[in-house]
């Protein structure tokens, strides 16, 4: 499978992706089998960009989020590929290794922050925590100091006073305001947010958009977001990786991946949310089907069985997987076995009048 390539941070050479995934491949033996839960997956991200990866649930984006940040417990996980942090790879390193790493050169937001926040400790103590773990010789006022000064940072009104309140103390966009705090308390060049903005309201949506955008601006990291929420990508994500059943179908700019899509499963996803330039009165369009079972995966294209395009790809779809290519336009790559002017035309005539693009 191809591997988009991305440029440059300070932590790696010139012209290196500060994280690069390589064939990345994460399975879980079950008593009914294996789950191939991400069958191959390459990208990069340097540092200054977000990349926004997409699809349906199962599709494997949470699964790719923790093996980033070496979160998988290897003992029922089989993990291989390569999975560079800052040109090292993570893949197979022991985990006080991994410890040493997150947090400080890469953290997550985690998608629920009442569940990933301890309840029985200030979330000042939390953050201190976290600080302490990387700089031992801080003592608990510094590390205090350094926790209020990450609250005023993310927006907490009044952090001086809050930084002794517990996490129910909070709202759902405050707590999500908190994870962000903790997260980037040790200036991480690489932070990965697992559906950031999942139940709050979109004026709250809107302000941790805002402020993932504004701190990526003051620390220079590299950001990985994970969503199903197209809307989102377009907002923040400078390029999109559409996922399906554990493999990337497509990879490019987010110009490219949401104005002009060239894989039928992106087409759907599109069709099947509301958009500001379609008709008002237009019914969407869901995709038929369900995802597949990563234990028992059609052959060839996993996407075949609900795409109704495949037979228009003289049978290859059934029997070959699709490698992810490189299309005419720099940069932009489709795992898909249509030719691409019949893409292009398939689009222009059956999907791009509808007006999808969010």
């Amino acid at each position: 499978m191809g591997t988009p390539e991305s440029a440059a941070s300070s932590a790696t050479p010139t012209g290196e992706a500060y994280l690069r995934v390589r064939d990345l491949r994460v399975r879980f033996a079950t008593e009914d089998g294996v789950v191939r839960a991400v069958d191959g997956l390459s990208f990069a991200v340097q540092r200054g960009r977000t990349l926004g990866i997409v699809g349906e649930s199962g599709s494997g984006k949470s699964v790719t989020s923790l093996a980033v940040l070496g979160l998988h417990d290897p003992r029922r996980t089989e993990i291989s590929g390569e999975i560079l942090v800052g040109g090292r790879n993570i893949v197979g390193l022991p985990d006080a290794e991994c410890r040493k790493l997150r947090g400080r050169d890469m953290a997550m937001v985690f998608q629920d922050p009442l569940s990933a926040l301890h309840p029985y400790y200030a979330v000042g103590r939390q953050i201190a925590e976290a600080y302490r773990v990387h700089h031992p010789g801080t003592g608990r006022r510094a590390a205090r100091r350094r926790a209020v000064e990450m609250l005023g940072r993310v927006g907490i009104p009044q952090p001086e006073r809050r930084v002794d309140d517990y996490p129910h103390e909070f709202s759902g966009g405050m707590r999500q305001r908190v994870m962000i705090a903790m997260a980037l308390v040790n200036d991480p060049d690489l932070l990965v947010a697992d559906e950031p903005t999942t139940a709050l309201d979109v004026t709250v949506q809107a302000q941790i958009l805002d402020l993932l955008a504004d701190l990526q601006s003051e620390f220079n990291s590299a950001i990985v977001l994970i969503t199903h929420d197209l809307g989102v990508v377009s907002q923040v994500a400078d390029d999109v990786l559409v996922m399906y059943a554990g493999r990337a179908v497509e990879h490019g700019s987010v110009e490219q991946v949401l104005r002009r899509p060239q894989h039928p499963y992106t087409w759907g996803l599109l069709s099947s949310v509301p958009s500001l330039h379609g008709d008002a009165d237009a019914d969407l369009v869901p995709i038929r089907g369900n995802p597949p079972s990563l234990i028992h995966l059609p052959p060839g294209c996993a996407f075949h069985p609900r795409c109704r395009y495949a037979d228009r790809a003289g049978g290859r779809s059934s029997t070959e997987v699709p490698e992810l290519l490189p299309v005419t336009e720099a940069g932009h790559r489709v795992a898909c076995h249509l030719p691409e002017a019949d893409r292009q035309r398939y689009y222009a005539d059956e999907i791009a009048q509808v007006g999808v693009a969010p």
